[in-house]
């Protein structure tokens, strides 16, 4: 809820992005505040879905089910394949058809990110909140300067681009 005693809703949202044990944790923001800008930053600030009260107890039990479906196994899964691009979380190496990709810790945490939600588009906010985390007082600029560094590493010696620049949108990764 926005709510909350002690904390808003927002601001646990955000950590529990920044905190690795809890950053991929399926988050469904349950709140009376029904005005679209308070979903879209909900959404923004790190929820996977939002509903609006009054709801019904099996709508939310759906949405659960649902948002448990498409996350349960990245919640433990220590090796991430998305195409022909493999990360593994628990040595930090990334694999492109076999070849070691070479990436700065940042770079990796924002490759992470995208593999985890294939074909989804974010916005510069929401890779700024998912990779750096809300508190962090970082131009949105500076994305594309990590998108452009981490698409260098991904083309070396491939000619396709995982990465999709979306005009006007942001940025998806895709399979390759």
């Amino acid at each position: 809820d926005w709510v909350l005693p002690g904390l808003s809703g927002i601001e646990l949202c955000r950590r529990l992005r920044r905190w690795p044990a809890t950053k991929t944790l399926p988050v469904i923001m349950l709140t009376a505040r029904s005005d679209e800008m308070d979903k879209v930053c909900g959404l923004e600030m790190g929820a996977d879905d939002y509903l609006t009260k009054p709801f019904s107890v099996n709508e939310l039990l759906a949405r659960a089910a649902g948002l448990l479906r498409r996350r349960d196994t990245r919640l433990i899964a220590d090796k991430l394949k998305v195409g022909e691009i493999e990360l593994n979380r628990d040595a930090m190496l990334v694999l492109r058809q076999g070849t070691a990709v070479h990436l700065g810790p940042t770079d990796y945490r924002l490759l992470e990110f995208f593999m985890l939600s294939p074909g989804r588009v974010f916005t510069r906010r929401q890779l700024l909140n998912g990779v750096w985390g809300g508190e962090v007082h970082i131009d949105e600029r500076s994305v594309d300067v990590h998108i452009g560094r981490l698409r260098k590493a991904l083309l070396q010696g491939w000619k396709s681009d995982p990465i999709r620049t979306v005009r006007g949108a942001g940025y998806s990764f895709e399979t390759c």
